[in-house]
């Protein structure tokens, strides 16, 4: 019988996407930097290649949060600070808290069923902040936010980590729901937990990576935990 589902955060609970465009537009509009579509998207795209590397252990975060600047203005041949625009960006960040639609409405319905537990690799100022603003945060018995942890997802030791934490924990009981194959479901499936894949896109799934399932709608969750 599952009892312990621990959530990712960012495009799966909160709308990171829609915080990334703003804050970023925001922060190079402040600078005088071109702040179009075609660039918010090429820093979209080097953002999320960094983030893999940190997750492969290639990089730190801190080698992450400047670096991907450092790319995007090279690339575009931009005269500009990536440390201070790095430093705006996550400021603005970090007060985006935009909901995925049925966020708030399945936390609602789970929390008095089952505990509920936060597993992010966002910046721990950042997260924080997002929680409070958009009020989910009272929902969740733990938080763990790997810049606190001291691991990122999906190594084992933060998986570990969070299970230490967890009052009678058992692997048999519990679920990893995230939208990263990468990061959520690799690294449920490594600390021997099974796994649910948010989807909405309907992307494919990687031939390594196989979740144990997957839902296209936060409302598909609830009817699915009932048969497990």
């Amino acid at each position: 019988m599952l009892r312990t589902i621990l959530f990712d955060l960012d495009d799966t609970l909160l709308d990171f996407a829609a915080a990334e465009a703003s804050a970023l537009r925001r922060a190079l509009t402040e600078l005088g930097l071109p702040a179009g579509d075609a660039v918010l998207e090429r820093y979209h795209i080097i953002n999320r290649r960094q983030w893999e590397l940190l997750e492969d252990g290639v990089l730190t975060r801190e080698e992450v949060l400047v670096g991907r600047f450092e790319r995007l203005f090279q690339e575009l041949g931009m005269d500009a600070s990536a440390l201070e625009i790095c430093t705006r960006y996550e400021r603005y960040l970090a007060q985006g808290h935009d909901l995925v639609p049925g966020a708030l409405e399945l936390l609602a319905e789970l929390a008095p069923r089952y505990d509920l537990y936060l597993a992010s690799n966002g910046t721990a100022s950042v997260q924080h902040s997002r929680l409070a603003l958009s009020g989910i945060g009272r929902w969740f018995r733990g938080i763990f936010i790997s810049e606190e942890v001291g691991w990122d997802k999906p190594r084992p030791e933060f998986f570990q980590a969070c299970f230490d934490a967890i009052p009678g924990f058992s692997r048999e009981t519990a679920l990893m729901v995230g939208d990263s194959l990468t990061s959520d479901i690799r690294g449920g499936i490594r600390a021997g937990i099974r796994t649910c894949w948010f989807d909405p896109a309907g992307r494919p799934s990687a031939p390594d990576i196989q979740p144990d399932y997957t839902i296209g709608r936060l409302a598909d969750l609830p009817p699915l935990l009932e048969t497990l």
